[in-house]
């Protein structure tokens, strides 16, 4: 028996090595409490424990940055005299204008106010990565004051904006007005509808425009061509005129945006 111990020794000692290891690992599951069932209560405080603990982001932040890639600045150029007191003398190219667009087809085609790139020599638009291009006017609705300008030249995966219809709007529902007011932007503010189906007469080309959404999110110059958009993150018009009975130009709380329809109509395209 001893030397039978000694020939197998170093086998015996692995094998009973392994039978100790398996009844620690038998003894240890069987002493081991089972896993408890997750119940609703588990999940209701789960919730609540992130809701308490982790700011989520706002219904208007939400639509704003439905919209975010898709909005352009828009810069008008025209050549001006360099001495302003020589009006016949020499010219030199210098932005005049500034306004706002939004993305509505994947190839770069952009919806904008007419009169933000009337009569300009030469318009740019900056996309939301920064991207600079030239862009070329391709067909206006000057009753909307609507315009549609294409880029030359565009960033890879352009993310058009989603169009929605205004036969769902009514007074009191949740917008974002987007764009760059002064040229400062891309800037959001946030407001309801005020009305719809409004008229109103531009003091620039005495046109009266009808069939406008009245709305009280905050806009300025520069807000021009920017989209309107509700709390789905559709566009239902595109910010076109504000009332003010001064000259300051500035946003007191009454603000017209033309319809998606009527872009539709603009673009060439049955309505959105």
């Amino acid at each position: 028996m001893r030397r039978l111990l000694r020939r197998y020794e170093r086998p015996l000692l692995l094998f009973g090595g392994i039978l100790l290891a398996l009844a620690v690992v038998l003894g240890r599951d069987a002493i081991q409490t089972p896993p408890r069932e997750i119940e609703q209560e588990d999940i209701d405080a789960a919730v609540l424990h992130t809701i308490e603990n982790k700011s989520l982001p706002s219904r208007a932040s939400r639509a704003a940055e439905s919209v975010r890639q898709s909005v352009v600045r828009v810069r008008g150029f025209a050549d001006v005299p360099k001495n302003p007191k020589k009006p016949k003398g020499p010219t030199e190219e210098k932005e005049v204008g500034v306004g706002s667009g939004v993305v509505i087809l994947e190839n770069g085609t952009i919806l904008t106010n007419l009169h933000v790139v009337r009569g300009m020599k030469r318009v740019m638009v900056t996309f939301s990565d920064g991207m600079e291009s030239d862009a070329m006017f391709v067909a206006a609705q000057p009753e909307n004051d609507l315009a549609v300008i294409r880029a030359k030249s565009i960033p890879d995966d352009l993310p058009p904006a989603t169009m929605g219809s205004t036969a769902r709007l009514r007074p009191g529902d949740e917008v974002v007005a987007v764009g760059f007011p002064f040229g400062i932007g891309p800037s959001v503010s946030a407001g309801v509808i005020s009305g719809l189906n409004r008229g109103f007469e531009s003091p620039q080309s005495k046109r009266l425009i009808t069939g406008l959404i009245q709305f009280d999110a905050a806009a300025n110059p520069g807000n021009s061509g920017g989209p309107l958009v509700t709390m789905d993150g559709e566009v239902v018009g595109v910010v076109t005129a504000i009332l003010n009975p001064t000259e300051a130009r500035t946003f007191i709380g009454i603000g017209f945006a033309a319809t998606i329809e009527s872009a539709g109509v603009a673009v060439g395209l049955p309505p959105f």
